[in-house]
């Protein structure tokens, strides 16, 4: 059983994905001369070590970068050449001979002139990107320039900011819990012990304080150091466009959710985690050298003979970064992580008094490890309820859901009174005022969630069950309507509609069907780009759209079109097409046809994501993500609405 973990674990940490290499990356501007001329802009964004040819090369060469301008429907001509940047023009180790490339960024312009009241024009670059031992094959991408003052078609002009933003906010929250996962370690039976004897060992071996201090510090960073190695390991081997899948893959998920009951079951005394004894002893003969090396080595050795407390904690705090689509998340996440754990190490060598303030171990030591079980046991669910909702299985709908972790809580409430005992657990006399307290807030949360099974929002928790609408009953037992927000007619659903329940929102799943319905109504589009396991999709499902003044602008402003990229449901035939990001890729899933959209109008693929387009398919505003302030998020519907009038 210990090897089979140890396998899990090693296979999970470091697995083999493909990683798709896609090194360049373009946008578009417009700059406007008069009314009827203007320039047309291409911005290349080049990764480091890769280069963009030039518009003209030796023959027997690369593929040039070639533009062409849609003029098939007239509205324009073209005005001399496109005109790019001096470039470099060296040895190209490739291609062995002198070519013209660009690095890091490179600028392409085409200046027009307008014989029609257009709005936009549609073009194609073709371009080929190498670095010194390799080419990428050529590829083709799609260009349009909105004719319009200040608006640029390429969401890395609009969006960047507010994308860098969500995803900064994103990793600091992944630190913080990390940390937190970090400090929940400490306490385990497997590394409190571990700190005064450490401790003392370097106090006591150093020849003054200062050498004993800076022992422990470069104790605490080697510390740091293994865990992040194991973060940059996962990182390296893990592609952004495969970590971002893993939110939403049906196995994945499964997986993690199998992988988690393992980890709870060993945290509550079902069996321990131990990794091979051999492994400990080789270590320790490594730690005897001295000097940095061995402190080093000793660091390794604590994190091998703690592993059965640390590393379901390690392996879960990975799972959560893996699903965040970040590609560096699992070193922000092991950075936290270890800095909590090195943290009092370094601390209490500084100041040894502080030892004399620790707790004794004991019994309490097991029964942290025992709660951290039950809080694995109920995270579990969360991933195996992210696979149902992908699959739209309703096999764990949202009362289901519910009722399993009232099972969990109120069971881990009976442990923390006493009225149940584990295997490693200590006889127990009476309760301490810490382990009552506890109870207590356990019990708390067991009440809490118990109306949730009625119909209650939850809102504290409601990025964990299925979204309101996934449900026996999306409007509450006994309930029909919310009634807020305003009213409307539905009695005559437009075709292709639905009322998503229970915010009585007329919203379509269609792009091409929605914006029709809006030129039909005379509206602006809100595109919700989603997922229907998106966590913080249904933190501003819950949290903000049921805000009355939010929700008054969505039932009558605007026409909803809601695009999961999660969709598994199967593409007509007709509708199947190639990819134009993975070329020779067929689009196979409705959610791979709206993922796709996404990334080539706006150059994101996280969620959610909103934009308001007007009947043109313009943008009225720059599009936001995940936006939990409400009145930024009000501000920003009331202004996209405003522009549109």
């Amino acid at each position: 059983m210990k090897n089979i973990f140890f396998f899990l674990f090693l296979t999970f940490s470091l697995g083999i994905f493909s990683q798709i290499e896609d090194p360049l990356q373009w946008s578009t501007s417009v700059e406007k001369v008069s009314d009827t001329e203007f320039i047309l802009i291409s911005t290349a964004t080049i990764e480091e070590g890769w280069h963009l040819y030039a518009q003209e090369v030796p023959e027997d060469g690369p593929i040039p970068t070639t533009f062409t301008f849609d003029a098939s429907k007239g509205g324009f001509s073209l005005e001399g050449k496109t005109i790019e940047e001096e470039g470099h023009t060296v040895d190209d180790p490739v291609f062995e001979m002198k070519i013209k490339f660009f690095e890091n960024s490179a600028i392409f312009k085409q200046r027009v002139k307008t014989t029609s009241d257009i709005n936009s024009i549609k073009g194609v670059v073709e371009f080929m990107v190498c670095d010194d031992s390799k080419c990428l094959a050529p590829t083709e991408i799609d260009l349009v320039f909105k004719l319009k003052r200040g608006i640029k078609t390429s969401a890395i002009s609009s969006t960047s900011e507010d994308v860098k933003n969500e995803g900064d906010s994103g990793l600091l929250t992944l630190f913080f819990l990390s940390f937190l996962g970090g400090l929940a370690a400490l306490l385990t039976p497997c590394v409190f012990p571990m700190i005064p004897m450490t401790v003392s060992f370097f106090t006591k071996q150093s020849k003054t304080k200062a050498a004993g201090i800076r022992n422990a510090i470069v104790y605490g960073l080697s510390i740091i150091i293994i865990y992040v190695v194991i973060g940059l390991a996962v990182s390296a081997i893990f592609g952004p466009d495969a970590l971002n899948a893993l939110s939403t893959n049906v196995w994945f998920n499964i997986i993690f959710f199998l992988i988690l009951i393992f980890f709870a079951a060993s945290f509550l005394g079902a069996f321990e985690l131990v990794l091979p004894s051999s492994w400990g002893t080789k270590i320790d003969s490594k730690a005897d050298r001295g000097g940095f090396i061995g402190i080093f080595f000793m660091a390794l050795a604590l994190a091998i003979v703690s592993f059965s407390c640390t590393g379901p904690l390690v392996g879960s705090a990975l799972v959560a970064a893996a699903t965040t689509g970040e590609r560096i998340a699992p070193i922000v996440s092991m950075l936290g992580f270890s800095t909590a754990i090195a943290l009092p190490f370094a601390l209490f060598a500084a100041f040894p008094g502080w030892l004399n303030s620790l707790p004794k171990s004991g019994g309490w030591l097991n029964t942290v490890k025992v709660v951290l079980g039950f809080l694995e046991l109920a995270l579990a669910f969360k991933f195996l309820s992210n696979a149902d909702l992908v699959l739209q299985a309703h096999l764990l709908e949202r009362e289901v859901f519910i009722a399993i972790w009232i099972a969990i809580f109120g069971t881990l409430t009976l442990y923390l009174f006493g009225k149940i005992q584990l295997p490693h657990d200590s006889p127990l006399q009476h309760i301490s005022v810490g382990r009552l307290s506890l109870g207590l807030v356990s019990l708390t949360f067991t009440l809490y969630m118990i109306p949730g099974l009625w119909g209650a929002p939850l809102n504290i928790i409601s990025a964990f069950p299925p979204p309101q609408h996934y449900s026996e009953s999306p409007y509450g037992v006994g309930f029909t309507k919310l009634g807020s927000g305003g009213t409307e007619n539905y009695s005559d659903l437009p075709e292709g509609a639905h009322i998503m329940a229970p915010y009585d929102i007329v919203a379509f799943h269609d792009y091409e069907t929605g914006l029709a319905y809006a030129k039909k109504v005379g509206k602006p589009v809100m595109l919700d780009f989603t997922g229907h396991a998106c966590v913080n999709c249904r933190k501003m499902e819950q949290n903000v759209w049921v805000k009355p003044k939010v929700l008054k602008l969505l039932k009558n402003d605007v026409v909803l079109i809601s695009l999961y990229v999660d969709d598994k449901r199967k593409l007509k035939e007709k509708d199947i097409v190639d990819s134009k990001l993975k070329p020779g890729k067929k689009l196979k899933y409705i959610g791979q046809k709206w993922s796709e959209m996404q990334t080539i109008n706006y150059k994101t693929n996280t969620q959610p994501f909103y934009v308001l387009i007007d009947h043109n398919e313009d943008n009225l505003i720059s599009p936001v993500a995940y936006t939990p302030d409400v009145d930024t998020y009000y501000n920003w519907l009331e202004k996209g609405i405003s522009n549109f009038k």
